[in-house]
């Protein structure tokens, strides 16, 4: 039966970004690192008009300026230059600027396609194999690890497995890991958009007493649309004809942009925070959305990953020799505790305050903005959530 020291299950953009993370390091040691993936990345990058996208903050910038990948992945990285924050049907307003806070962009937006391309590229594959396509159907805790079983009916043994499966992972349940589930009670709409005019680098975040909005800049003058709403509604808005969309999507967003030309293939995903109870046990670690899941209007779920990413990796390469050590995976979760509370915290309570239609909510939200106008301290650390850098030292002299 063969072994492998690492064991990554998900090959998608969290699990990839830890094997290039280690793969240096693990090259170092003598570690051989396996992503098990169900489906098998593609040769090439194919543009495509209705390419989902994430929202890279400048936290997450920074680490893979670091790791040598920018460079690739800026080719196709739309920089935010400004973050328009409003309120519909009152009066308080923010601009958050890229020059004020002293960085080229406050993050910038990818086609998700494109970053997956990128870090393939970057695994050496002397470090890092491939199953693919495979799937891990059971997970057997044995002495100095785990033992998988794949779904060509073949077993391997690792010393550490990491489960980056996604946020519906039947895995983490197989496991018994228990989960805290919120639901939000909404969708998010997501789908590409043209608009009349230049986007310019500006991102908008909107809030409506129907649910939030985002609208965030993408290369060739289109722009990523998140839009909330609940659940009928949100069907409603999925299955309607082009022009109607557009004309009701104008009338909450209105014409900042200009008027809204084009809109792609729309997809509704059901909203919830989803937080695993237990993200690591001996030889096991569970990352990504399958150890939290996070409202997608303030852009945090994939950067707070990220962190979790360098902050594991940092912890293993400077651990014993074999990785899955219990004193090791609970010195990372402790490290990482704060930074997931504040950013899972940020998260739902922006997601809670402006999904709110109360007087005394709406009033105070709508001073909360002008507050944030005329207290430079208070937007500034807006500004450092949005970037990512809650918690972090602040990179920003560095840029």
């Amino acid at each position: 039966m063969s072994r492998v020291n690492l064991a990554i299950i998900g090959g998608g953009l969290v699990g990839a970004s830890l094997a290039l993370t280690l793969q240096a390091g693990a090259k170092a040691r003598g570690w051989k690192i396996l992503l098990i993936e169900p489906f098998a990345p593609g040769d090439s990058f194919q543009p495509s008009y209705d390419a989902r996208s994430s929202a890279l903050s400048f936290g997450t910038q920074q680490i893979y300026q670091q790791q040598g990948l920018w460079q690739a992945i800026g080719r196709r990285a739309e920089p935010i230059r400004q973050i328009h924050v409003s309120d519909r049907g009152r009066f308080g307003a923010t601009r958050l600027d890229a020059q004020e806070e002293g960085v080229p962009a406050l993050g910038y937006v990818v086609e998700n396609a494109w970053l997956g391309q990128c870090l393939w590229q970057g695994l050496d594959s002397d470090v890092v194999s491939w199953r693919c396509p495979a799937e891990v159907t059971s997970m057997q805790a044995i002495e100095g690890g785990y033992r998988l079983g794949l779904n060509d009916d073949t077993q391997l043994e690792c010393d550490l497995a990491v489960l980056a499966d996604g946020g519906r992972s039947g895995l983490r349940e197989q496991l018994g890991i228990h989960v805290r589930h919120t639901p939000y009670q909404q969708s998010a709409l997501i789908a590409n958009i043209t608009p009349g005019e230049a986007h310019g680098g500006q991102a908008f975040e909107r809030f409506t007493e129907e649910g939030p909005m985002a609208l965030l800049p993408l290369p060739e003058n289109r722009c990523a649309l998140v839009w909330t709403r609940q659940g009928m509604d949100a069907r409603r808005l999925a299955d309607i004809d082009e022009r109607s969309f557009l004309r009701e999507l104008q009338g909450v967003f209105g014409y900042r942009l200009g008027t809204l030309r084009q809109v792609g293939a729309r997809h509704l995903y059901p909203l919830s925070l989803i937080e695993a109870q237990e993200q690591v046990r001996p030889h096991l670690v569970v990352l990504g959305n399958a150890a939290h899941s996070l409202h997608p209007i303030a852009g945090q779920g994939f950067n707070l990953s990220l962190r979790d990413v360098q902050s594991l990796a940092d912890a293993l390469l400077t651990g014993p020799q074999q990785p899955g050590d219990l004193a090791t995976l609970q010195a990372y979760a402790q490290r990482q505790r704060l930074d997931q509370a504040m950013t899972i915290g940020f998260s739902d309570q922006v997601t809670r305050l402006f999904g709110s239609n109360q007087p005394l909510l709406a009033a105070g939200r709508n001073l909360g903005l002008l507050g944030l106008d005329l207290l430079p301290p208070a937007k500034s650390w807006f500004a450092r959530q949005a970037m990512g850098l809650g918690t972090r030292p602040d990179p920003r002299g560095q840029a």
